[in-house]
């Protein structure tokens, strides 16, 4: 009787036994992959319990807030006030996933970030509901309507980023087309996926954010800096420095030319650097760079924060000057074409910084983050990102870029009472489609308030004079500058 005892004690012993070591490994080796499982529901749940904080741009705009709906499984539902004209700033939160600030920033605003500790303690000893915190943009909503009215006036795909010279603070962000994160933010799994499967198979990519996430050849807006590598290198040259300027330039090691856009001839053949620049010339920026070679412009466009992983706090995609080849893709590397590929907020750092008395501002979208109460948790901090140019070389890009507007390809820029400094751009794309119009600028010239960048994908219906940065894209800068500049 006692040995059977003793064998169904043991027999229970090694059950238990068995039972607590399948407890601890569900525990404490699958607990993340069934916290992670779609099919877990509490999480689920749990990601709609808990009050978000709002995030507003200038302290007093709402751009995304969350409604009490009353409801025991889903408390607390994401409104976003103008949608999809901040879609690309605010991102969307949905069942399983998030972007945008909603991405970036979400311990902050769910409330669980160790920045909320003493909050949460606060809250646990008087027993109020977690919440998270308030998080407040740089964005200047003139700016930034502005910037889409008149980006989706285009018709066309594209992409604006205006900062602040001064502090590198972003006034505007804007990507087209666009999308409404409401539509990805609700609780019926089922429609929010099958609506994000359409966006994300839409072939002009509506979630992606261009202003960031995308980087395009920059066409002839690049000439400003292969001119910063050009009087960087000899502090005696300047606007008037006189530059080879021939119709056609011979490519070594080829047996092709490049011409001047349209094929014109750029003077007599030997111009001012700043005429060379108004008239947006290929021949002579090609000479350049092939003169000062790959190392000088590849260092030029690293002091323009090229190459620098940058969060603002979204991750952005690095821009690139491309890699060593030949003088051939040098000279075309050198006036925006080859393997050269920008951001739209590249560039508009580029203005920024020449802008800035030649130093480039780190960019950042948050302004202040304050809890539930209202306290702050943490305000931005402008910080030097680099120093791209002297001062003496900015002061002369500056002057050339001016006369840009007043006397070149940029005369649509033109505000009345300002004054304007800017660079055209047009970049051949590489499947013979219409080449996209870019331009950057800033201003006020003598005391700047804002740069921005701007491209229209494709620029124009047909090849041809229309399709230019100077006629397509440098309106619309006109219209956010105006917008900041005349509040």
């Amino acid at each position: 009787m006692n040995s059977t005892v003793k064998r169904i004690a043991v027999a229970c012993l090694a059950m238990f036994a068995l039972l607590m070591a399948n407890v601890n490994y569900v525990q404490a080796v699958k607990a993340d992959k069934y916290s992670e499982d779609s099919r877990n529901l509490r999480n689920f749940y749990e990601r709609y319990a808990v009050q978000r904080g709002r995030i507003t741009a200038g302290g007093k705009e709402i751009l995304a807030q969350s409604r009490d709906t009353g409801s025991s499984e889903f408390r607390f539902v994401r409104q976003y006030t103008d949608g999809k004209l901040y879609a690309h700033i605010t991102g969307f939160f949905s069942p399983e996933s998030a972007s945008g600030i909603e991405a970036a920033e979400n311990k902050l605003l769910d409330g669980s970030s160790s920045d909320l500790l003493l909050r949460r303690s606060i809250d646990l000893f008087t027993g109020e509901p977690t919440k998270g915190a308030n998080v407040d943009l740089t964005i200047n909503p003139r700016a930034q309507k502005a910037a889409y009215d008149a980006l989706r006036e285009s018709g066309k795909r594209g992409a604006l980023v205006a900062i602040n010279p001064k502090t590198g603070a972003i006034l505007a962000m804007v990507s087209l087309p666009s999308y409404d994160p409401a539509e990805l933010s609700g609780t019926n799994k089922k429609q929010v996926f099958t609506r994000y499967d359409e966006l994300a198979k839409d072939k002009n990519q509506p979630l992606l954010n261009r202003a960031i996430g995308q980087t395009y050849p920059p066409g002839s807006t690049f000439k400003v800096v292969t001119a910063a590598a050009y009087l960087e290198d000899d502090d005696s040259r300047g606007p008037n420095t006189t530059v080879e300027a021939p119709q056609r330039l011979p490519l070594p090691g080829t047996t092709i030319s490049l011409p001047n856009y349209g094929g014109a001839a750029c003077g007599a053949g030997q111009v001012p650097l700043v005429f060379a620049l108004e008239k947006s010339c290929n021949t002579p920026f090609g000479s350049i760079g092939m003169e000062l070679g790959y190392d000088k412009m590849k260092e030029q466009t690293e002091k323009f924060g090229m190459g620098e992983q940058i969060g603002v706090p979204m991750s952005v995609t690095q821009s690139d000057f491309g890699p060593e080849e030949d003088k051939a893709a040098l000279a075309m590397a050198s006036i925006g074409q080859r393997s050269n590929r920008m951001t739209p907020l590249q560039m508009a750092m580029i203005a920024a910084g020449i802008a800035n008395n030649g130093t480039v501002m780190k960019p950042y979208l948050v302004n202040k983050i304050t809890d539930s109460k209202g306290d702050s948790i943490e305000d931005a901090d402008p910080q030097e990102l680099s120093e791209a140019v002297s001062p003496e070389t900015a002061g002369k890009l500056r002057e050339m870029m001016v006369s840009v507007v007043n006397n070149g390809t940029a005369n649509l820029a033109q505000i009345p009472g300002v004054q304007v400094a800017g660079k055209t751009g047009t970049a051949e794309t590489s499947d013979n489609r219409p080449p996209h119009a870019w331009f950057i600028s800033f201003a006020p010239a003598n005391d700047p308030q804002i740069a921005v960048a701007v491209i229209v994908e494709s620029g124009a219906a047909n090849v041809g004079a229309e399709a230019t940065g100077g006629h397509t894209a440098a309106p619309i800068a006109k219209q956010v500058m105006e917008a900041v500049l005349k509040n």
